[in-house]
């Protein structure tokens, strides 16, 4: 069975490579997953930078320590892919930022747009980001990543263009799409912008201004998924033909 992922915020050893992992990840180590001496473990920022222990002891409830290996670096991935998510219903969210996380989507982003029965507004809003990043964070280490993806704060529609006008390759799933993602060439380098629109779809006036900034209709399939099982199977697809699978 793969290691167990832990996230740190640094690596520092004792000076005999020994790493104490305390906390709320201490505790999920020595009282939920209940590691013992001699399991391998993985630690991470989260951020790219990881390394491979094995535990020597576990200390009360909520105290392993770890003999640290040499601490590397994975680099970022390209073409990179970013998901910009139009916000769900109750926690349909979360499932789409999880499952996106599990498939390797790099950044996503929360948008409002102007269909979304769901606005973030205030205090809610700011829970609700806060929702998605731990699921990030969680999915991220559930799948055994060590680079877990960024999740942006919430833009409107012109925040969304200004992303698509930065892209190497920008998309949004719509039915009036006359192109299949399946069978778009793809950049093998840069940045890769995917729209998902809400249950209401994406609105005409939406569409123009994505247009505008650079990016094209099309269409996934020919059935019609929720928006929140539409980017993960999208950015499926397209993270299988950009090579990053291979």
């Amino acid at each position: 069975m793969t290691a167990p992922v832990f996230v740190v915020d640094d690596f520092a050893t004792d000076g005999s490579g020994r790493y104490v992992l305390g906390g709320p990840e201490g505790r999920h180590a020595v009282s939920v997953k209940r590691l013992r001496a001699g399991e391998g473990v993985i630690l991470t920022d989260g951020a790219g930078r990881w390394a491979e222990g094995e535990v020597d002891a576990a200390e009360g409830k909520d105290r392993l320590v770890v003999r640290l290996g040499e601490v590397v670096e994975e680099p970022a991935e390209t073409p990179r892919l970013t998901v910009v998510q139009a916000l769900p219903k109750g926690d349909r969210g979360e499932v789409a930022v999880e499952t996106m996380t599990e498939v390797g989507v790099d950044v996503i982003v929360p948008w409002a747009a102007s269909r979304c029965i769901t606005q973030w507004k205030g205090e809610r809003g700011a829970k609700s980001l806060g929702k998605w990043r731990a699921t990030a964070r969680e999915a991220g280490k559930q799948s055994r990543r060590v680079r877990f993806p960024r999740v942006a704060d919430a833009v409107t529609s012109r925040g969304v263009a200004s992303i698509l006008a930065e892209a190497e390759f920008a998309a949004v799933l719509h039915e009036s799409g006359t192109e299949a993602l399946a069978s778009v060439a793809l950049p093998v380098s840069g940045d890769i912008v995917l729209v998902v629109g809400p249950e209401g779809g994406v609105s005409p006036e939406e569409l123009a201004l994505f247009s505008e900034a650079g990016a094209r209709a099309f269409r996934l399939g020919r059935s019609v998924l929720r928006t929140s099982t539409a980017g993960t199977a999208a950015a499926a697809l397209l993270l299988g033909r950009s090579g990053r699978w291979s």
